[in-house]
């Protein structure tokens, strides 16, 4: 009786950590299997609402991405297996832009499109063969691309995995826990290049570490006058995302890009209506 009373109070204190149904759990499956199903949800990190809520520019410049990549080469770590999936994610050029535009709420950059220039201009073709075809249309242009002033490259020149780890734990009579965690790091390099001269004009870089935490606990004890034996482990660890962390990095390059062109005069930020006041006073 009395290993059956133990068995039970460790499943009790076990299950606590278990995420269970709640009243927003409506799907079946979610309730088959004891956890919500996560709606999408839009990621809004602080870096993400510092570059929202960042000055707009006196007048808007024209850039383009071509490519901004894995420059790291890296792959996945598996212990006795072969991995060819990347350490790193390969959508860092969608990240980029996806930065540019946000940057005062889109009233920074105006961003055209060179990543899928291709289908661009077949589309634009498409158009062009259309309106020469049909007689009311016909003498109709289509309005020229626009040409950017700054192309900016770079890419995920870093991802150093284990820079720091460690951990603590503690035992007595069976019955210990411990706790353990590491970290990582990644970085990216960001610079600007004049489409006039070639020459390029801002370069910056910025990194963000990537934490990962582990703990559990764990019981082997014998009971019934040492005849019956019980153990038990739990545990749990969580990672930061990469991806994320590649966003916040690429998101601070992109404000490291423009103070750093505002302090050599490539353009101007817009001052604010509570700075001017401020100054008059």
């Amino acid at each position: 009786m009395r290993l059956l009373g133990v068995i039970a109070l460790l499943l009790v204190t076990g299950c606590a950590s278990v995420p269970m149904p709640n009243d927003s759990c409506t799907t079946k499956i979610a309730k088959e299997f004891g956890e919500c199903i996560e709606q999408p949800e839009i990621i809004q990190l602080p870096t993400y609402e510092q570059l929202l809520n960042f000055p707009p520019a006196e007048k808007m410049p024209v850039v383009a991405v071509y490519n901004f990549k894995d420059l790291t080469g890296q792959r996945k770590r598996r212990d006795n297996l072969a991995d060819f999936s990347t350490a790193v994610t390969q959508g860092s050029t969608e990240l980029l832009i996806d930065a540019l535009k946000t940057a005062a709420g889109g009233k920074w950059f105006r961003v055209v499109e060179r990543n899928g220039i291709d289908h661009l201009v077949r589309e634009r073709q498409i158009v062009r063969s259309t309106r020469e075809d049909n007689e009311e249309t016909k003498d109709k242009g289509i309005q020229p691309l626009l040409f950017a002033g700054i192309i900016f490259e770079g890419g995920i020149i870093g991802y150093d995995t284990n820079i720091e780890s460690g951990g603590r734990g503690a035992r007595t009579l069976g019955v210990g826990a411990q706790q353990s965690y590491r970290r990582d790091v990644v970085t990216v390099s960001l610079r600007g290049i004049s489409t006039l001269t070639g020459e390029i004009l801002l370069n910056v870089q910025t990194k963000k570490t990537i934490l990962s935490v582990g703990g559990g606990f764990d019981v082997f004890k014998f009971v019934d006058m040492d005849t019956q034996l019980v153990e038990i482990e739990d545990g749990v660890a969580e990672n930061e995302s990469i991806t994320v962390a590649t966003r916040a990095a690429i998101e601070a390059a992109v404000v490291a890009v423009i103070i750093q062109g505002d302090e050599r005069g490539y353009w101007d930020i817009q001052e604010q209506k509570g700075d001017e006041s401020e100054e008059t006073k």
